[in-house]
């Protein structure tokens, strides 16, 4: 697939974003825009996120594991609820997930622009083809 084609198969793709660094959630916002994806909402707290997720639609979101000191899990709860797929993005890697959460995918901090791309194309096609 060309990269032109790869930007494509995300195009439109509605994404939330829920991330407590500022700095990280602007990284984010470009990048997605980069990819040709919407961002449809972005919280900054557990507060917001759920708020957000109760309301806004979406084919995916990006859930930072640590939301100032807060676990994001009742977010991934209510996403899972919802059948929206989801992606966490953590500094401490997939192994110190709780064991519910051990087969999601994550986002290593730092990310590229490329392991955005790749995660979301992964958790949209699953959407898509009903798969694991």
């Amino acid at each position: 697939m060309s990269g032109v084609e790869e930007r494509d198969d995300l195009a439109g793709a509605q994404v939330l974003v829920v991330e407590d660094e500022m700095l990280i959630t602007m990284l984010l916002e470009d990048i997605l825009e980069e990819l040709g994806c919407r961002v449809v909402g972005s919280a900054v707290n557990l507060r917001q996120a759920e708020d957000l997720v109760r309301s806004a639609t979406a084919d995916a979101a990006i859930l930072d594991v640590n939301l100032g000191g807060d676990p994001v899990f009742p977010v991934a709860e209510q996403l899972t609820a919802r059948g929206i797929p989801f992606i966490f993005a953590s500094g401490y890697g997939s192994a110190t997930l709780p064991e519910r959460w051990q087969s999601t995918p994550t986002l290593p901090k730092p990310f590229t622009t490329d392991q955005v791309a790749d995660t979301l194309r992964r958790v949209l096609r699953q959407r898509r083809t009903g798969s694991a």
